[in-house]
């Protein structure tokens, strides 16, 4: 293994104040520990002779996972639904209550 980084430099109390986390004097020593396994692992992959291999987003090919917009099976009825509404406009819309927000 690639001698392990000098981590004297990483603060993880600092890091932990940045993500709002309250860390214990043990936890702090957990993770710089586990922050110098991950420092020196990524220093084992700095040695590796990369030349001609082009940068990729992911180590597979992505394709879309989302399934073709079709609907898989029947439908309720329309009067079914708004039977079951609170509250109906028209006879055709179900009402919902109105959300808004005032911008801060």
């Amino acid at each position: 293994m690639a001698q392990r980084p000098d981590l004297a430099h990483v603060d993880v109390r600092y890091i932990a104040d940045l993500a709002r986390l309250e860390l214990t004097d043990a936890e702090v020593a957990r993770f710089q520990s586990e922050l110098g396994d991950i420092l020196g692992y990524v220093d084992q992959l700095r040695e590796l002779d990369v030349t001609g291999v082009e940068p990729l987003a992911h180590a597979i090919t992505r394709t879309n996972v989302m399934r073709d917009d079709v609907a898989s099976g029947p439908s309720l009825a329309r009067e079914r639904v708004l039977a079951n509404a609170p509250a109906v406009v028209g006879g055709t819309s179900v009402r919902v209550p109105v959300v808004l927000e005032e911008a801060s």
